[in-house]
């Protein structure tokens, strides 16, 4: 998240009166990530999320909002988007396609313990099978097809080791996910960006995931990947950390066991999950967009946690 289009308040006024939220009183910019400019606002009838989306297509945006409505509406801990007085969730502001979700409760824990995992894995899991009858289907647009797309422009930018190391990567998903292996994976509609920034707690208690902007339908388990590779790391040196990623395992697999496909699928997907990430912030790296707020992620994190999901074995799920 970011702001990439300022909102002022008095723009904010006169659009949000088509919402039975009240009086809009106050706006202000969320700093945190890079695709969307993002807002706080505050009403007569409480705190929201104000999106504006920068780079979706409007034909694409309709996933988004109905999964987290769908989402909601199974009682997983989901954003409801605000629909307004015609029981339209998607509208216009200042240009750019605009959306108005509720405010989770807490704060995200941005130093997890086993227990935030464990919260996290579980919910994960619920998420996915809650998900498994959502009518729409769009793909991953951060999947294989944009890695290859991807890939290409941002290697002239890379010393030799590096365009090794990518384009070595890049043949290695290519060839896994054309195998008898992944096509047997579970999938369905994922997340496919659960930071720790990206979900809410009080105290131990999870309140909430948001931020769904990335997802789109890919496996299961590469959306658990994801999540592993940030939630269950030392964010320093980017190893596992057993005891944070064991709970989240045991408490993904009580919600959803795991397949036999899965299990030895498992260290290439953690790593397809970090090429994911290396390679959206080398691109957004070397081709930074203007923006308010921005802040820049290091992609030598995600180069790290890479060589070591290559390098060294994990955990097995079972």
């Amino acid at each position: 998240m970011a702001v990439f289009t300022p909102v002022s308040l008095d723009d904010l006024s006169g659009w949000i009166t088509q919402f039975p939220l009240g009086k809009a009183l106050s706006i202000r910019g969320i700093s945190s990530g890079i695709e969307n400019s993002n807002f706080f606002i505050n009403t007569d009838s409480g705190e929201y999320v104000l999106t504006l989306f920068e780079k979706l297509e409007a034909e694409q945006l309709p996933f988004y909002l109905e999964l987290m409505r769908h989402l909601a509406e199974r009682g997983i801990l989901v954003p409801a988007p605000v629909a307004n007085r015609d029981g339209k969730i998607l509208h216009q502001l200042n240009g750019k396609p605009a959306a108005i979700v509720s405010k989770l409760a807490g704060e995200s824990q941005l130093a997890p313990q086993p227990v935030h995992c464990a919260e996290l894995g579980a919910m994960l899991a619920c998420m996915h099978m809650a998900a498994e009858d959502f009518p729409i289907r769009q793909p991953n647009l951060r999947g294989l097809e944009w890695w290859l797309q991807t890939t290409p422009t941002v290697l002239p930018y890379l010393p030799p080791e590096l365009q090794q190391l990518l384009s070595s990567e890049v043949k290695f998903q290519q060839d896994f996910a054309a195998g008898q292996v992944y096509a047997e994976l579970p999938l369905g509609p994922v997340h496919a960006d659960l930071f720790r920034n990206n979900a809410m707690f009080v105290g131990e208690n999870l309140t909430g995931i948001f931020d769904f902007y990335f997802a789109g339908c890919d496996t299961w388990l590469f959306d658990l990947a994801v999540t592993v590779n940030d939630w269950c790391v030392d964010l320093d040196s980017g190893a596992l950390d057993l005891p944070r990623l064991q709970a989240m395992l045991d408490a993904y697999r009580a919600v959803r066991p795991f397949t036999a496909a899965e299990q030895q699928a498992w260290q290439p997907m953690l790593r397809a999950a970090a090429l994911r990430f290396w390679l959206s912030r080398l691109y957004d790296f070397y081709m930074p967009r203007a923006a308010e707020m921005l802040t820049p992620h290091d992609p030598g994190h995600f180069e790290r946690i890479l060589r070591l999901r290559i390098s060294e074995a994990v955990p097995a799920l079972a």
